[in-house]
């Protein structure tokens, strides 16, 4: 063998060996069909797949699954980003957290579910692909749908592993958000979870479906968890479909909080230097009619009642409508998109807690 190919033949070893052992020296990310199955004593960070289904060709749906194994015993806080997949600053909050924790000092364990709907986060939707909303779905049905068999499983497979949940979520396409958190006030932990965030804005809710009576199905993942005595909140980072520096630090720092409060990590918790306003509730205003809509108001802004929020024209350039604040509140999200028919939204507005 001469020395070129000599030289090529260890770069091509070198490179399989790196392609093929993690940090963890694990041979191949292992899969597996329940959270169950994993079981660790030693510390360290650990990656699998999780199978929620198969697709067209008969081959496994795969959801990644990374593990935080710190020292036992000790609860598991549950991290999922991504249930709807253009929900995305989620993930690097994710990659960050696991790159800078110390696993020996980790109590317990983190298991973080980094795109937890597979179909949509790589079709670059946001919804499933019978175009239902996961997180309306649950608890799914196991014989059900596409996504009603989906969301089942995520029901069935992740949710009784975890003894704490933040639930990652971001706008939708077409909006702009505030960090905010919803999450049951009325409960101490969920409301010292929300606390923690260090959000702009925390708004009171129970997770349930905003309209109708409370049934046995819609239910959010939020609201499925806490049927299962898991307290949990959802944290909304920002906007869609992109990576925001500062919303990610503000989240990672966030997450750390929860460890620190829950005694998982050492260290004490960094108070943000924001001032997080309380909501008792919040609602959407839609147009009446369509046109070229321009948002007069910025995220995080108070308004008073009678406050023009936003301005619509026609195709002609003509001011056809012009819309108020109903009340007083507080701008959580608003629309980024100025071409709207009738029902478009417009703002999200927070109604302050007296």
């Amino acid at each position: 063998m001469n020395k070129t190919r000599f030289i090529l033949y260890h770069f091509a070893l070198l490179t399989f060996a790196i392609g093929v052992f993690n940090c963890n020296g694990q041979t191949k990310v292992k899969e597996i069909t329940h959270l169950n199955q994993i079981h660790l004593s030693k510390s360290g960070v650990y990656n699998y797949w999780l199978e929620m289904g198969t697709n067209t060709y008969g081959q496994p749906i795969l959801v990644p699954v990374i593990v935080v194994q710190g020292n036992l015993p000790g609860p598991t806080l549950g991290l999922t980003a991504a249930i709807h997949g253009n929900e995305l600053n989620g993930i690097p909050i994710i990659h960050q957290i696991v790159e800078s924790i110390d696993t020996t000092v980790l109590k317990g364990r983190i298991i973080a579910i980094p795109g937890l709907n597979a179909i949509s986060l790589q079709n670059h939707k946001r919804r499933f692909i019978d175009e239902e909303d996961l997180n309306r779905n649950f608890p799914g049905k196991e014989n059900g749908n596409r996504s009603q068999q989906y969301s089942y499983k995520i029901k069935e497979r992740v949710l009784p592993e975890f003894n704490f949940l933040i639930d990652m979520h971001t706008a939708s396409f077409g909006r702009l958000n505030t960090m905010y958190v919803r999450a049951d006030t009325s409960n101490d932990t969920m409301r010292k979870m929300a606390e923690l965030q260090g959000a702009d804005i925390i708004v009171h809710g129970k997770g349930m479906p905003s309209f109708g009576s409370i049934s046995k199905s819609n239910r959010t993942l939020r609201a499925e968890a806490q049927l299962l005595g898991i307290p949990s909140i959802t944290v909304e980072y920002g906007n869609p479909q992109v990576f925001q520096k500062d919303i990610i630090y503000r989240g990672v720092k966030g997450i750390f909080n929860t460890l620190k409060w829950l005694k998982m990590y050492d260290g004490a918790i960094e108070k943000s230097s924001n001032i997080t306003t309380f909501c008792e509730k919040s609602y959407w205003i839609y147009m009446d009619e369509g046109g070229f809509l321009d948002v007069v108001v910025e995220l995080n802004q108070m308004v008073d009642k009678g406050d023009k929020i936003a301005e619509v024209r026609n195709a002609f350039g003509a001011l056809t409508k012009e819309y108020f604040a109903p009340e007083d509140g507080i701008i959580i999200g608003k629309s980024s998109n100025p071409t709207n028919m009738s029902g478009g939204r417009i703002v999200h507005l927070g109604i302050m807690t007296e």
